[in-house]
């Protein structure tokens, strides 16, 4: 059987429970994953393991991922509001959030529609170990969300608002063992420039199947792999994102980049995933080289 847990569920068909134990290992490899329910303990075997438990990542740190919070991070939150909005595809995006007092903090807020009656809203802000987050992200989102109100029909009181320290491009290391490997939120895949994460988590799922379909030890394969295809833009991103944590910076900034059509059409295709290694125009080569530059300059590369 081939093993996944997803948001501390195992995804297997099996309609097992949320995970709560440990793992077993025989000759280097994960040979089973153990659970508790109700008292009753059981093993369920894997041959190979993918690993896709979110940004806390559970069963990733029993297996010795370690998160490093020398680069940038996020601060975010998110929670479910009713919406007479909730039904049409659309997606909305708040680069000028602020907090209590009106300052522009440096981060954002998002909506999205469920199709359920409700819509996502959440809110996020950067960090480093050096400039933490000063912000309170619940009563953050509940201003956001009262700010939005008339914009999008929301109704009623933000349900189950959760908030959490998001690890972000590749900062963690031990993202896979000979028959295992951690993807999307679990290996930092998280753009950290706009805190996007779902299409890291799609591309790193398909690349997950095809390399465990190659290869019969992932213990370096799949960092290595993960680097080529995302190194060199997580550490310019990390370090962009750095940079608007500094005191002014997105002050002095951010508004004259907000009013310029160009610069928000370069930011929107250098932050959401967009310059493909066949690109050869003149942003494109930038981005490249940039991030070449400072991957060269990291004293630890995205997911080492």
């Amino acid at each position: 059987m081939d093993l996944i847990v997803r948001d501390g569920l195992i995804v297997d068909g099996t309609g097992a429970p949320p995970y709560r134990g440990d793992v077993a290992v025989e000759g280097g490899r994960i040979a089973a994953v153990t659970f508790r329910r109700d008292g009753e303990v059981f093993d369920v075997a894997c041959r190979r393991l993918v690993v896709a438990d979110g940004v806390r990542s559970p069963l990733g740190k029993l297996l010795g991922r370690e998160w490093h919070q020398d680069t940038v991070y996020a601060v975010a939150g998110r929670s479910y509001l009713a919406s007479t909005e909730s039904d049409d595809p659309w997606i909305s995006s708040h680069l000028e959030l602020r907090g209590e007092d009106g300052e522009l903090l440096s981060g954002y807020g998002w909506i999205f529609p469920l199709g359920s009656g409700e819509v996502n809203l959440g809110v996020g802000t950067l960090a480093t170990q050096q400039r933490p987050a000063k912000v309170a992200v619940r009563p953050l989102m509940q201003r956001y969300a009262d700010e939005r109100r008339a914009d999008f029909g929301l109704t009623g009181d933000l349900r189950a608002p959760t908030s959490a320290l998001l690890p972000m491009g590749g900062a963690v290391s031990q993202v896979a063992g000979p028959n295992w490997a951690l993807i999307g939120d679990a290996a930092a895949c998280v753009n950290p420039l706009n805190g996007e994460g779902i299409d890291y988590g799609l591309e790193t799922g398909r690349l997950v199947v095809e390399v465990m379909a190659e290869h019969d030890d992932l213990s370096s394969v799949w960092p290595d792999l993960l680097r080529d295809n995302y190194g060199e833009a997580f550490s310019i991103a990390r370090r962009l994102a750095g940079l608007v944590t500094l005191p002014g910076v997105l002050r002095a900034l951010g508004p004259a980049g907000m009013r310029s059509d160009w610069l928000m059409t370069l930011a929107l295709r250098w932050m959401g995933n967009l310059v493909t290694d066949d690109d050869r125009d003149r942003a494109a080569r930038v981005w490249r080289w940039a991030g070449r530059r400072s991957l060269a300059r990291d004293q630890r590369a995205p997911f080492s």
